[in-house]
């Protein structure tokens, strides 16, 4: 990876999150990163509650937080299937990893990834000494030493080399990155592989399956375009695009995701 990534895919209404909390992405140690996208590191102090909005990635996230005084505490999120909501008040900090989609197993390899999915849980409840990793991460002001703190913990694991975790992390990039890969016999066709080959693959590796994993880059990637479009977006020809029969099947699934239609979504506010 050429250091973190620089889209908003995923985060619903961007620039009102970036105009309310300082939010940033940063690399994680040379051995971590074949396993990890970024880490994730917000910073806030509201006078007004907030609420955050993403559309989750195909991605498992260990997340270290603290709100107000209350105690640092940490939890592992499986990927979640659907609007994930957070409301923000006063002032807080959270410290989040990031894994590539397949790369988590590595850092629990004893059960597969399925099994946290839509699951949010204490992270010493999956991982070792996660428990007292929350306030090292979350206790320095300065942000390098909290990265440092998250290089410490992560590297402690000790991930185990596991070639599956390699195939399904690129698969899952091959998905992201290839825009004829529509279906899933298309996906299993270039891997040579049967279609159930790669449900297998995804349940143990990357928690979703092969066509969860295609349809959440397409809403992403219309979530994406919406916020650049400005009103502007032709929905029928990126509907085309990302490989839909027609615009009414975009709307449909960018709605249920969502929670308002595309249209709605990219319409301009009023002055």
């Amino acid at each position: 990876m050429a250091g973190p990534r620089r889209d908003t895919r995923g985060i619903v209404d961007a620039q009102e999150l970036f105009a309310r909390v300082r939010f940033r992405r940063r690399e994680a140690a040379a051995p971590l990163r074949p396993f990890l996208e970024h880490y994730w590191l917000i910073d806030w102090d509201l006078a007004e509650p907030y609420a955050s909005h993403v559309v989750p990635h195909p991605s498992v996230n260990v997340v270290f937080q603290q709100y107000g005084d209350e105690p640092a505490w940490g939890e592992v999120a499986g990927i979640g299937l659907s609007l994930f909501t957070q409301k923000l008040e006063g002032r807080g900090r959270v410290c989040g990893v990031q894994f590539r989609p397949g790369g988590f197993r590595p850092f629990a390899p004893d059960r597969p990834v399925s099994d946290w999915t839509g699951q949010r849980l204490p992270v010493q409840d999956v991982l070792p000494r996660g428990a007292a990793a929350a306030a090292r991460v979350l206790e320095p002001d300065a942000e390098d030493d909290r990265v440092a703190a998250l290089d410490e913990f992560l590297l402690g694991l000790a991930p185990a080399a596991d070639p599956q975790a390699v195939r399904a992390m690129e698969l899952v990039d091959l998905v992201r990155t290839d825009r004829t890969i529509r279906q899933v016999a298309e996906l299993a066709d270039a891997e040579g592989v049967s279609a159930r080959s790669l449900q297998r693959l995804f349940a143990a590796y990357v928690g979703v399956g092969p066509k969860w994993v295609i349809l959440r880059y397409r809403i992403h990637e219309a979530l994406e375009r919406a916020e650049e479009g400005g009103g502007e977006v032709d929905w029928a020809e990126l509907a085309n695009e990302l490989g839909y029969s027609d615009q009414a099947h975009l709307a449909r699934d960018f709605t249920a995701t969502v929670g308002v239609p595309p249209t709605a979504y990219s319409r301009p506010s009023p002055p």
